[in-house]
Order: C-alpha cells, then sequence, then structure tokens
C-alpha cells in the first residue's frame, strides 16, 4: 500500500466518524465536573494531562505497539494475551464494557470489509478498540508510530470535545487545548515504546472513582 493510501486509513481510523460510538463516552469526566474536581479549563487540562502520562503512555500505547506486533508475526495467541491484559486493567465495569463496546463495533465493520473473520483471531478483536485499530493497521502497512499518534489525537479529541458540553467551555478553548496537550504526544510516545512488559499499567485512584461513580450518577449526558 503506498504511504499516501496508508495516511488516509490512519486518518479513517482516527476519524471521530468511526462507528464505536466514541463520542459517547467521558471516561468519568462526567461526575468529575459534578463531584468539583474539574472546575474550569485549567482544570482540565491537568486532568487529561494525567491519564495522557498515566493511562495513556503507561498503559494503551505500549499494550497498542505489542498487538500490532502480533499481527506482524501472525500470532494471535500473543493477540489474545495483550487484548485481555488491556480489558483487565480498565479498573471499572463502566472502563471495561466501553472498552469492549467498542471493540465490538469494530468488529463489526471489520466484518461488513470481510476482514479479521479467522477464528483464531475473531474472538480477540471483539475484546477492544485497540485490537480492531493494531489489525487493521497493521493490514493497510499504516506505521506503529503513525497509528498511535492518531489513536492519541483521536482519544484526546473526544475528551476535549466531551470537556466542551460538561464543564463548559467554548471552540476557542478547545481548541488551545488541543494545541497544547497535543504537543505532549510525542514525548509521551518515546516513553511509552520502550517499556518492558512488567513496567505496563495505568493507576489513576481519582479516574477510577470517577467511573464507577458515574456509573448511578443520577443525570447524566454520557454512557461513562
Amino acid at each position: 500500500m503506498s504511504s499516501d493510501l496508508a495516511l488516509l486509513r490512519l486518518l479513517q481510523l482516527a476519524s471521530p466518524g468511526l462507528p464505536v460510538g466514541g463520542f459517547t463516552y467521558s471516561q468519568g469526566l462526567e461526575w468529575a465536573v459534578e463531584a468539583g474536581w474539574v472546575r474550569d479549563v485549567s482544570g482540565f487540562a491537568a486532568w487529561q494531562r494525567e491519564q495522557l502520562h498515566d493511562t495513556l503512555a503507561h498503559l494503551d500505547w505500549p499494550v497498542m505497539a505489542r498487538l500490532y506486533h502480533a499481527c506482524q508475526a501472525a500470532d494471535p495467541e500473543a493477540f489474545g494475551h495483550w487484548s485481555r491484559f488491556l480489558l483487565a486493567n480498565r479498573e471499572t465495569a463502566e472502563l471495561r464494557l466501553e472498552e469492549q463496546q467498542r471493540g465490538a463495533a469494530l468488529a463489526r465493520l471489520l466484518d461488513g470489509w470481510q476482514l479479521g473473520q479467522v477464528p483464531a483471531w475473531r474472538a480477540s478483536l471483539e475484546l477492544t478498540q485497540l485490537g480492531g485499530m493494531a489489525w487493521l493497521a497493521a493490514h493497510w502497512a499504516i506505521p506503529l508510530r503513525q497509528l498511535a499518534l492518531g489513536h492519541g489525537f483521536a482519544w484526546l479529541e473526544g475528551a476535549v470535545m466531551a470537556g466542551v458540553k460538561l464543564v463548559p467551555f467554548g471552540q476557542q478553548a478547545a481548541q488551545t487545548l488541543l494545541h497544547d496537550l497535543g504537543a505532549d504526544l510525542p514525548a509521551a510516545l518515546d516513553q511509552a515504546l520502550t517499556l518492558g512488559d512488567d513496567q505496563l499499567g495505568g493507576g489513576l485512584p481519582l479516574l477510577a472513582i470517577a467511573s464507577s461513580r458515574h456509573e448511578t450518577q443520577y443525570t447524566r449526558l454520557f454512557r461513562s
């Protein structure tokens, strides 16, 4: 596949229009705002920066790299192991359900393209969105670094758009947040790709509490 087409495929994977329902999730932010933990733009920036350097850099990206390499090596057992590892590290029922719902939605998209249907891969592809993204990136010859940065920007954009509704703040502030927080992504990725297996795992207690409390929050705009 040409580099131009690989770039276009990456943009498709990172698009908020990808039908995995990403726009319906706040990942605990809705409760954090309700509880007064996030009150303004600076509070939101601090909340997301913690997740960027902890969860994204120490869990999501390193696992994505291992999923990607398992696809390149045609190793469904390793792919299944790291898919289950990622799911097990989602600390609340709500976060695990989000991961599985996104994964199942992307697996259905693969079914529509008649890809990834070999039984050795199919069950694992349903577990996480990262698995489907890694599988498609390997299939489409999208370089790992570009895949990870595209995924990171899509994650950040989704969080900022949730912040627009919940904190709230305007579109000018949203674009400034994308500009400033996005500048942290390359260095965080550099760190993520150096981690050994025994160094993987995120741990943000306030995020876990916010997600748990959101499960029973009285009024909600977001599913998680």
